[in-house]
C-alpha cells in the first residue's frame, strides 16, 4: 500500500478535511520531504487543476496523483447527481467528466462523494438510486474508455441519505452494468456507519478502490481511538494494492497533521 495527502485548491473549503490548502506546490514540497508517494487533489474545476501546471508540479517533487476530487461541483456550484432538475444532474455529470479527463491525464481516478447527492424531499429513493445509477453507468463507462477507474464514496448519515455502509454499496453497484465504478472507503465515515470496519472491508472485498486514511474523529490517524492495524490486515486479505489517503483536518496544523499521518501510516503498515 502506498501514502497519499489531501490538498485543496478551493478556497471555500479552508478549515475542511484536507491537510494543505495554501497551493499546490508548497503541500508537494511538503509531501515529498515527509516521504509520500502522492497527492490526492480537490480542485475548484477541470480547468483550475490544468492552470497549476499540477502535472509538471507532481513530477518535479516525485509525487503521483492519488485521486482527484469532484466535490467542488457540489461547493461552488449546488451541483449533484440527484437533483430534481434534470438540466442540474446533467450539468453536473458534464463537470465529473471534466474532472475524469483531466485526471486520467496522470491515470488517476475521480472521486464522487458529495456529489452524488441525496434523496430530495417529495422523490421517491427508488427515483434518486435510478438517476445515480444512470450517471454512474455514463461515468464509469467513460472513466473506462480513459483507462482510469471512478469512485464511489458511501458517506454518514448527516450528509447523505443514499448509501452508508460498504456492503450495501457494493451490493448495489453490482447490479449496474458498468465495472469500472469502485468504492471508496473512508474511515472516518465507516467509523459512524459500520459496525466492524475490518469486516465492511471484506464485505466490500475486490471492489475497494481507494481508502481514506482518518480515525474516528477525522483528524489525523493517532489522534482518536480508531485502531487501523485490523483495517490494514483486512485490505490485505482482499489484496488492496491502492493508496491510504489522509483526508483528514489539519489539527493541530497542517505539518503536524501530515507528519502524524506519516508515522501512522509507517506503523500500521509494518505492524505484525
Amino acid at each position: 500500500m502506498r501514502s497519499a495527502i489531501t490538498v485543496s485548491l478551493v478556497p471555500e473549503t479552508k478549515g475542511g478535511p484536507f491537510v494543505y490548502s495554501s497551493g499546490l506546490e508548497p503541500a508537494a514540497v511538503e509531501a515529498a520531504a515527509l516521504g509520500f508517494d502522492a497527492l490526492e487533489i480537490f480542485p475548484p474545476s477541470a480547468d483550475a487543476l490544468v492552470a497549476t501546471g499540477w502535472l509538471e508540479v507532481l513530477q518535479a517533487h516525485g509525487l503521483r496523483a492519488a485521486a482527484v476530487g469532484t466535490g467542488a461541483g457540489w461547493v461552488t456550484r449546488g451541483l449533484n447527481l440527484t437533483l430534481p432538475e434534470a438540466e442540474r444532474r446533467l450539468e453536473a455529470r458534464a463537470f465529473i467528466r471534466e474532472i475524469i479527463t483531466v485526471a486520467a491525464r496522470a491515470g488517476a481516478p475521480a472521486i464522487l462523494g458529495s456529489m452524488q447527492g441525496r434523496c430530495p424531499a417529495g422523490v421517491t429513493r427508488e427515483q434518486a438510486l435510478s438517476w445515480l445509477g444512470e450517471a454512474l453507468e455514463e461515468l464509469g463507462g467513460y472513466a473506462s474508455g480513459l483507462g482510469v477507474t471512478l469512485l464511489y464514496e458511501p458517506l454518514n448519515r448527516y450528509e447523505t441519505n443514499l448509501f452508508h455502509r460498504l456492503g450495501e454499496a457494493a451490493a448495489w453497484l453490482r447490479t449496474l452494468r458498468t465495472r469500472n465504478v469502485r468504492l471508496l472507503a473512508d474511515l472516518f465515515h465507516m467509523n459512524i456507519e459500520e459496525v466492524s470496519l475490518e469486516d465492511a472491508v471484506r464485505e466490500a472485498g475486490s471492489l475497494v478502490g481507494h481508502v481514506h486514511f482518518a480515525d474516528s474523529n477525522r483528524r489525523a490517524v493517532g489522534f482518536g481511538h480508531t485502531d487501523v492495524v485490523p483495517v490494514i490486515a483486512a485490505l490485505r486479505e482482499v489484496e488492496y494494492d491502492g493508496y491510504l489517503s489522509a483526508e483528514v483536518l489539519p489539527w493541530p496544523d497542517p505539518s503536524t497533521a501530515a507528519r502524524q499521518t506519516r508515522d501512522a501510516f509507517r506503523r500500521a503498515t509494518t505492524a505484525g
